[in-house]
């Protein structure tokens, strides 16, 4: 049996049954541990109506009541006076007799058992004085006692049986239904098609089924997401290698058919391409060592203010050619554990994009702040790296993918600038693997700012 919805409504089914047993026995055995108690209240009344009705009416009288008290009851009872002499009429039985003269030998009330039989006798005082005995014969129904009315005990057994079963019908159907429709989600997500969802097969299921196919949707969201970077990442990177190749191949065409100066200028331009490709491949390499696996983090302490002055330094060195500076307008002496050349890599790669895009004869900024923690909102301390360049900015629509590995808002004039797109990546990566994050807007006056938030360990002043 392989089916969960059949083993699961079979078992419901099979305890629902063993439930009806179980109560079915516990009825027959409170009843049978019962018996004496219920039968002797209630003969202790029929006995003082029959000692009436034999003071007052006689013999006749008395064997009538007990009748019609037989066939209301099903108790066969007989009534004695206080010699043991039956009043009735009634024929005796050897064990009623015996009952009688066991109660007159000593006893308020004698209680027996047979195989099939209880035998009840009790003494009877009425109001004029007079003792009379009362004996009970009731017959135990032989087999199980079911709880239905014996006249139809079948077709409420029936009823009982359907009602059962489909209510673990439709239990074991409210199980199951989500497995199922995980498993069909599943097998279209392994037959390749990565849209498969089961979030909105699951209507509004709150429970831990419905967890389960919410976690599901968001594994296959994120394969998916994945498999379409894998597939943007190769096209973009096959052509970012094949244009510095092209621009190889023509130049070493130039140098085979030219000479002198031109044959300078072609081999320069093939050193040039040839630099481009090696900066390419290990920024490829850089990011996929990032994207791979969480590189295990140093636990060196790295001063960002020190930090942020060597990057700063290197780079306004490089902008003097440009006509552009890079200056330090705000720091903090702040101390971070990580590792110190990923964070280097990470504000160096901002810093070079600033300077990239800022307009000539401006400045790159760059400030260091932090920020204490805020114990109502159970905040972390952090930091806040900002870069801030004076460009043209970053259409709005463009501003969360600029972290994407080889996106550019403008495809022209990001080649032109030298940049290939995956200096920004390479920093979001470095910046989540310290556990913090990085943002970039538009300001106001002009130009893009980008925030390095990283949580502080431990802070110097």
């Amino acid at each position: 049996m392989r089916s969960l919805f059949l083993k699961i409504f079979l078992w419901f089914w099979l305890a629902m049954a063993l439930v009806v047993l179980a109560h079915s026995l516990s009825t027959m055995m409170v009843f049978d541990k019962g018996a004496k108690g219920f039968v002797g209240g209630q003969l202790t009344m029929y006995g003082l109506a029959a000692a009436e009705k034999y003071e007052q009416q006689g013999k006749a009288t008395t064997d009538d009541y007990l009748s019609l008290l037989e066939r209301k009851t099903r108790i066969h009872a007989f009534l004695f006076d206080e010699n043991g002499n039956e009043l009735s009429g009634r024929k005796l039985s050897p064990k009623a007799q015996e009952m009688v003269q066991t109660l007159i030998a000593g006893g308020e009330e004698n209680f027996n058992q047979t195989a099939r039989t209880d035998y009840l006798a009790k003494w009877i005082d009425t109001q004029s004085g007079k003792r009379f005995i009362i004996v009970s014969e009731s017959e135990r129904p032989t087999g199980i006692r079911l709880p239905f009315w014996p006249g139809v005990w079948w077709a409420q057994l029936i009823a009982v049986l359907l009602t059962t079963g489909l209510l673990c019908y439709l239990l074991a159907r409210y199980l199951t239904s989500p497995i199922v429709k995980l498993r069909a989600a599943t097998q279209q997500l392994a037959a390749g098609d990565l849209s498969a969802r089961v979030g909105a097969a699951n209507g509004k299921r709150r429970d831990e089924l419905a967890d389960l196919g919410r976690d599901f949707d968001n594994m296959a969201e994120r394969l998916q997401n994945l498999l379409d970077s894998q597939r943007r990442l190769l096209h973009d990177i096959s052509h970012e290698l094949r244009s510095p190749l092209t621009r190889q191949k023509i130049a070493l065409e130039l140098a085979r058919e030219s000479e002198g100066e031109e044959t300078e200028w072609a081999l320069e331009r093939i050193e040039r391409e040839a630099d481009r490709l090696n900066e390419l491949i290990n920024q490829l390499l850089t990011l996929a060592r990032l994207e791979s696996s969480t590189p295990v983090i140093r636990d060196e302490s790295v001063n960002l203010k020190h930090l942020l002055d060597e990057i700063a330094l290197d780079a306004n060195f490089e902008a003097s050619n440009r006509n552009r500076t890079v200056r330090v307008v705000a720091s903090e002496d702040c101390v971070v554990t990580g590792n110190r050349q990923l964070l280097h890599s990470a504000i160096e790669n901002v810093v070079r994009n600033a300077l990239s895009y800022t307009a000539e004869g401006t400045e790159v900024e760059i400030s260091l702040r932090s920020e204490d923690k805020d114990e109502s909102q159970e905040e972390t301390s952090k930091v806040i790296i900002s870069v801030l360049d004076r460009g043209t900015g970053v259409p709005q629509a463009a501003l969360a993918n600029i972290f994407r590995p080889f996106y550019r808002v403008a495809d022209a004039r990001d080649r032109q600038s030298g940049g290939i797109g995956i200096g920004l990546s390479i920093t979001q990566r470095a910046v989540q693997i310290h556990g913090g994050i990085v943002l970039a807007s538009n300001v106001p006056s002009g130009g893009l700012l980008v925030k390095i938030i990283l949580p502080v360990t431990s802070k110097q002043r």
